[in-house]
This record gives C-alpha cells, sequence and structure tokens, in this order.
C-alpha cells in the first residue's frame, strides 16, 4: 500500500504490542493497575500505557523522522496535539481503545494508529487483538481487511431510508439538551447501539454492517485512522456543521455516513427539534 509511512510495517508494530502488553492482562488486571482519567467512565490500565512505550519506542527505530503522538503521550503534555497540523509527518496513536471494555473483561478494544502529513490523514489502521487482524487503508488506494489468509477491499453499506439504518455512536458525550433531543430522534431508525470503542464501531462501518456513526468528541487518536478508512471504503465522514473533517480538529463532533444524500437525510432527522 502506498504511503509515506510503511503502513504495513507499522500494522506489524500494533500487533506486536497487542501481543506483547494488552493480550497477557486482559482479564488479569489487579485493582493497582486501573485508574480514572477524568471520570469514572475515563480509564487507562496498565496495558494503555505498556502498549504505547512499545509502540512510541518501534516507532522511532523504524520511522525516527515522524513526530510520535500517543494517547498517553498528549495526557502528559498536551502542547504534542499542537504539533499535529505543524510537523511534516506524524504517527498518531490510540495503545488501547475501548479502555473501559478491556478495564471490565469485556471485547471489543482495538488499537489504532493513523499517519498524519501536514496536516492531512494519508493512511490508518485499526487493529483488532482478539481477532488478530486489522484494518487498513492508504489515502487514495482503497480500504482493506488484512487476515492472515490475505488482504480482501473492503466497502461500506449500501445506502439505506433512514427508518432502515442501523448506527452507533457515544451520545452520552452530547451535552443534556441535545442528548435528549438525539436520543428521541433516534427512535426513527431501526438500530442504534453504542460499542464503547470507537475503532469497532469505525469497523463496523467500514465493513458494511451499519450504516452511520455519531460522535461528539473529536480527539485525534480516536476518529483519524477509522475515519480515513471508512471513506476509502466508500463512505462519507463531516462534522454536524457539514464542514469536512481535518487532523487537527477537536471540536464539532462528526457524523459518518455511507454517501452524502444519506448524511444529509441522517443529519435533518438526527438534529429535528420538536417543540
Amino acid at each position: 500500500m502506498t504511503s509515506i509511512i510503511d503502513i504495513d510495517r507499522l500494522a506489524l508494530v500494533l500487533r506486536e504490542a497487542a501481543e506483547a502488553e494488552i493480550m497477557p492482562r486482559f482479564r488479569a488486571l489487579g485493582a493497582a493497575d486501573v485508574r480514572e482519567k477524568t471520570s469514572a467512565i475515563d480509564l487507562v490500565t496498565q496495558a494503555d500505557e505498556a502498549a504505547e512505550c512499545f509502540i512510541k519506542a518501534e516507532c522511532a527505530r523504524l520511522f525516527p523522522t515522524a513526530t510520535f503522538i500517543g494517547e498517553e503521550s498528549a495526557a502528559a503534555d498536551p502542547a504534542l496535539l499542537d504539533l499535529l497540523g505543524k510537523v511534516d509527518v506524524a504517527i498518531v496513536v490510540d495503545p488501547l481503545d475501548g479502555t473501559a471494555n478491556f478495564a471490565a473483561g469485556l471485547p471489543p478494544y482495538a488499537v489504532m494508529a493513523s499517519v498524519v502529513a501536514r496536516g492531512e490523514t494519508v493512511a490508518g489502521i485499526l487493529y483488532d487483538p482478539l481477532g488478530r487482524d486489522c484494518l487498513l487503508a492508504a489515502r487514495g488506494d482503497g480500504a482493506f481487511l488484512q487476515r492472515m489468509g490475505g488482504r480482501a477491499r473492503v466497502r461500506v453499506a449500501s445506502p439505506a431510508a433512514v427508518q432502515d439504518m442501523v448506527g452507533s455512536g457515544p451520545v452520552s458525550m452530547f451535552p443534556l439538551d441535545e442528548r435528549r433531543q438525539i436520543l428521541r430522534n433516534l427512535a426513527e431508525v431501526r438500530v442504534f447501539a453504542n460499542y464503547r470503542c470507537a475503532g469497532h464501531e469505525y469497523w463496523s462501518m467500514a465493513t458494511g454492517h451499519q450504516h452511520f456513526c455519531l460522535f461528539r468528541r473529536l480527539m485525534p487518536w480516536d476518529h483519524l485512522a477509522g475515519c480515513l478508512i471508512v471513506e476509502e471504503a466508500g463512505g462519507y465522514a463531516r462534522r454536524l456543521d457539514g464542514s469536512p473533517y481535518r487532523a487537527t480538529d477537536v471540536e464539532g463532533g462528526l457524523l459518518v455516513a455511507t454517501e452524502p444524500t444519506s448524511w444529509r437525510a441522517l443529519h435533518a432527522t438526527l438534529f429535528r427539534c420538536e417543540h
């Protein structure tokens, strides 16, 4: 796959980190291995930190000219985020997406990485430690499911009417009044869920198993890889005001759909006000 970073090698780093630092700790965490970051549902575990250290070290060895921006590194040094639109090449990593699930001994969870070149996302990887497979994409090259048996192109689902749509996302991130409105309007779609793992919400979207994803909080490690993969699989993503989603955006929410007409119909439904 074409990219300024060898994303096949980067995908292997994610797999190695998962096998060395994440899977041995699954359902084996002690109380001291889990702590709150900002709230009782925003957690970090020993697995998050160890996996990020592993990936960071390997990226420094394999891709020494790239700036590394990891979720846990940025938590310790928020100024790292300011570099994303300034450096020539950045590797953005979520070492363990779905930490609350992992800490509870539940799937799904994922390891995610994206490559950002001069402010543009050019490659993305979603690695599933349980399935030991990954989705990956380089801009302009399409999106692919990589398994032990080989690689196959993936596509988003065919468009559907709003009443037939299946979707997912963490609506809890919206302010209370807006959340009430959205939850009421979500009654118009067929199925809505929350995986508590953006990686697998994007995975389900890119592989044609749902029609939309809805997000409020935009941190780059949560969305850059998955959003690019969905777009390369034929999908359509815009912030909630209809503007394009950029690597440096951390506000504005995100609605991801199968194509523009579906996006507009769904947006009109979800954000309809009834007095």
